[in-house]
């Protein structure tokens, strides 16, 4: 069947981006077709749109999406014709209406859940999950940093460090997102704009720093965040909004306080089809209970990729960000 897409021959900015027509076939062995009722937008979208993580061209985008599965391949025993189902990852092109996906990483939903919802929390949801409780195991009472933290990731992950009982420093762009941050969990909200973090962050802590930083942002917060960190603590570098760190020397973890340093990616830690059920399952455990609130800020026709590209870049948009077929 023919169906639209948007997709891109040539790595560059959001023009590069195309409103296609391609076929989809029926669902080979273990895979599933899933006609799309709402797809996420996340900021990996645009390194691969970009070039910074290079895919084979021509190609789609979009790594996140929710909908109901229309047929499935042979072998395919967890999901059946009607099933709601989501995913984050997989192979790039959720920006489509309808495609087919390995059965392995789609995920049933809850009634609970909304589609929309499950669109703009998947990849972001099991970030923060992975980011909170396996990349660095968070305890009640630690004061940690968290970049970005009106942003998709940062929004969730603030709730979801306040249930947990942890005292969480945010920093955003503006007084706007910083007071988004705080009604999101965030104990602390520093104004990166106007306000120097490493010495908030010292000022809070009285001196001793934290013992965890995520960094979402790259280049720009690099430096500054491993001088937040308490002697042994752990940088977890998880994304590249201002660009990748060009050049990095390991001494100086040393010479900054014996630091550890890892750069965690979704897909490694929900490589097994085990670990992405109880990923999933904390994250919908979160959401129904009502301690992690989804919070939808924009919506988008898919047509319009171009411009949610250009307003994520632009740092224009807040929380979760959904496109609609």
């Amino acid at each position: 069947m023919q169906i639209n897409a948007v997709r891109f021959a040539a790595a560059g900015g959001p023009e590069v981006l195309r409103w296609d027509q391609v076929e989809v076939g029926q669902p080979g062995p273990g895979q599933a077709l899933v006609r799309h009722t709402a797809i996420g937008l996340n900021y990996i979208d645009t390194y691969h749109r970009s070039g910074l993580y290079p895919l084979p061209l021509p190609s789609g985008v979009g790594s996140e999406a929710a909908g109901v599965v229309e047929a499935v391949g042979k072998g395919v025993k967890e999901l059946k014709p009607g099933d709601r189902v989501a995913y984050a990852g997989g192979p790039p092109g959720a920006y489509c209406e309808a495609r087919l996906m390995p059965a392995g990483r789609l995920v049933k939903l809850p009634a609970k859940i909304s589609d929309r919802q499950a669109a703009a929390m998947m990849l972001k949801g099991m970030t923060a999950e992975y980011l909170l409780r396996r990349a660095y195991k968070l305890k009640a009472g630690e004061i940690v940093l968290f970049h970005a933290a009106a942003g998709g990731v940062g929004l969730i992950a603030g709730q979801w460090m306040k249930a947990l009982g942890v005292k969480a420093i945010g920093t955003a762009g503006g007084t706007e997102k910083c007071r988004l941050a705080k009604k999101h969990g965030y104990a602390w909200a520093i104004d990166y704009k106007s306000e120097d973090f490493v010495a908030e962050v010292k000022r809070l802590t009285k001196g001793k720093g934290v013992p965890v930083v995520y960094d979402s942002i790259g280049k720009d917060t690099w430096d500054k965040s491993l001088d937040c960190l308490a002697p042994r603590g752990l940088m977890v570098s998880f994304g590249n909004a201002s660009g990748a760190v060009s050049s990095f020397a390991p001494g100086v973890l040393a010479a900054k306080g014996s630091l550890y340093l890892t750069r965690p990616t979704l897909v490694t830690y929900t490589q097994t089809r085990d670990d992405l059920l109880k990923s999933a399952k904390a994250l919908f455990s979160m959401v129904s209970s009502g301690k992690v609130k989804i919070e939808i800020n924009q919506t988008y026709a898919l047509k319009d990729a171009g411009q949610a590209h250009r307003d994520l870049e632009a740092r224009a948009t807040t929380g979760s960000t959904v496109l609609i077929p």
